[in-house]
């Protein structure tokens, strides 16, 4: 008995041992797994983004030493006429470029989609050239098509009979910030395309052909069957769109640096200026203005989410 007793004592040491070891093995998976992200996460986006909530209630030029000066750079900011102005300029982006950029890649990918063109591989490869080109050089190239001497928008105008006598694009307050819009909707309506092609693959064929038997139009099965079932990746879709062009300055500050007469200039670009501007350096007020551009991009997320539907259906 006592031998019996000894040895099932042993057995369930072995059991004990094997699942605690099993139990550290996941533990160690996870952790390699996931800590380096974290850590990346936490060190590099987290981190920078708590230290800009103190920075923003500093004087502080980055070189010398800080001044505590509290809430002064948001009530600065409150009363500032070129956060106003850039914000309103990023709102007119915000409702043209996302919109544009998905009704183009929907209709894209609906066309590749439904007419199965022999083509349809290197129409993808074309669409998605944009994405694969640096920032820099997409904006060299919209540069040189708004030109006034020997612009490509220009040259087209001209064959179609109308003269614009050298107009350059980007240098009149009228046309410039428009002229941001097609740029940004090329650089990005290609990897949309891909994406929307790829969700639109997933819904069944028999669904459309029951919709052809009752007679609905292509534009009618684009709207009532394809767009509802890919609803929540659209969704998606819109809210990095959004995110992307309230954030993003780059483009703007290689094309007209925010001119002409602050025409162009949009609240990413005005914070990179305050901070890295070549005469002025206002760390702390730059992240102040940080603050609330994270505010505005919260805001952009509920707004999202509250009036575009995030159920999808099931087929």
């Amino acid at each position: 008995m006592e031998k019996n007793a000894v040895l099932q004592q042993d057995v369930s040491l072995k059991r004990g041992s094997w699942i605690f070891r099993e139990k550290a093995q996941k533990r160690l998976f996870v952790l390699l797994a996931v800590g380096p992200c974290l850590a990346g996460y936490l060190l590099f986006t987290l981190y920078p983004n708590i230290l800009s909530i103190y920075y923003s209630l500093l004087d502080w030029d980055g070189l010398t030493d800080a001044t505590f000066v509290g809430l002064s750079n948001y009530k600065h900011m409150l009363v500032d006429p070129f956060v106003w102005k850039a914000l309103y300029h990023n709102f007119l982006l915000m409702i043209f470029v996302p919109a544009a950029t998905t009704m183009l890649a929907l209709f894209l990918a609906h066309l590749l989609i439904s007419k199965r063109y022999r083509e349809n591989a290197f129409y993808k490869v074309l669409f998605f050239f944009p994405n694969v080109l640096a920032t820099v050089v997409v904006t060299l190239l919209w540069a040189f098509i708004y030109d006034g001497s020997y612009g490509l928008l220009n040259g087209v105008l001209e064959v179609f009979g109308i003269d614009t006598g050298n107009f350059y694009w980007l240098g009149d307050k009228r046309t410039a910030l428009w002229a941001l819009i097609p740029p940004m909707v090329w650089g990005g309506v290609g990897l949309y395309t891909i994406i929307y092609m790829n969700a639109m693959r997933s819904i069944p064929e028999s669904l459309y052909e029951s919709a052809i038997l009752e007679g609905a139009k292509p534009m009618t099965r684009l709207f009532k069957i394809t767009i509802p079932l890919i609803m929540p990746i659209v969704r998606v879709g819109a809210l990095f769109l959004s995110l992307g062009t309230i954030k993003g300055f780059e483009l703007v500050l290689i094309l007209t640096n925010g001119g002409p007469s602050g025409s162009t200039d949009v609240i990413g670009l005005y914070m990179f200026n305050l901070a890295f501007g070549e005469e002025i350096h206002s760390y702390g007020y730059a992240s102040a203005i940080g603050m609330l551009l994270f505010v505005i991009l919260v805001g952009a997320k509920l707004m999202i989410d509250k009036f575009m539907p995030n159920r999808g259906y099931e087929f």
